[in-house]
């Protein structure tokens, strides 16, 4: 069975969104890594990963999400991931890893794309902008 890696972008609410579906592992993170620097050169600076669709993410996955937290933090941006924590029988396979790997608490993390672009939310969160 051929799984396809797939990651498409857009916009909402003023937030750069990259949807991301497949394996994010080793193969396939340098086109999330590319993906994710073309929106910081184009301008875009507050980023959302949706990752809802991703159901198995290595470390090298894990590299390409702290190396993009980096990147948008360098450039006094926001990245937000949206990891929820039900939806496939075990939950996302990726909050998993990060909550494993005791990273998770580097990011902000939503539920769903309506709750990540959602201001007023954030604020109840306690987000704010990150500064480098």
């Amino acid at each position: 069975m051929v799984v396809a890696f797939k990651v498409t972008g857009g916009e909402r609410g003023g937030w750069a969104v990259l949807h991301v579906s497949g394996e994010l592992d080793l193969v396939t993170s340098p086109v999330l890594r590319q993906r994710v620097h073309d929106e910081v050169a184009e301008g875009r600076h507050d980023l959302v990963l949706d990752l809802s669709e991703v159901y198995f993410c290595d470390s090298s996955g894990v590299g390409v999400l702290i190396a993009a937290r980096r990147l948008i933090r360098s450039c006094r941006g926001r990245l937000r991931l949206i990891l929820p924590a039900r939806g496939a029988a075990e939950g996302s396979h990726v909050n998993r890893v990060l909550g494993a790997l005791g990273v998770r608490r580097l990011f902000d993390v939503y539920g769903d794309l309506a709750e990540a672009v959602d201001e007023e939310a954030a604020d109840e969160k306690g987000t704010e902008p990150l500064s480098a």
